[in-house]
């Protein structure tokens, strides 16, 4: 397997502490972007928790280029608990890919 010395598109650089937000202990919405000009990457991925019409919660999701109107998805929990817990999970996903939590 032959390797070349090809950059990554991940950040590697740490995040100074005055950027860090911390977040609650059951965050119901929150905000996150990743920008890196040398990519020419300018990225934002919000969630948010919701009642729905059903007596059930929504995870309600939104990404895009900063800028833009983006994109939403809508994905249904039978109760806020389990949303949240998708919240979170989804938290710790885009945290690991580069993203900064910009306002709990």
């Amino acid at each position: 397997m032959r390797r070349t010395n090809m950059t990554s598109r991940r950040s590697t650089s740490a995040v100074p502490p005055e950027k860090t937000i911390q977040l609650g202990l059951f965050p119901l919405s929150v905000q996150l972007r990743r920008i890196q000009p040398s990519f020419n990457e300018w990225r934002y991925y919000g969630l948010s928790v919701q009642p729905d019409l059903f007596g059930g919660a929504a995870l309600v999701r939104n990404w895009g280029r900063i800028g833009t109107a983006g994109t939403q998805r809508v994905d249904l929990y039978p109760d806020e608990g389990a949303a949240v817990n998708a919240l979170i999970a989804m938290i710790r996903y885009r945290l690991k890919r580069g993203y900064i939590v910009t306002q709990p």
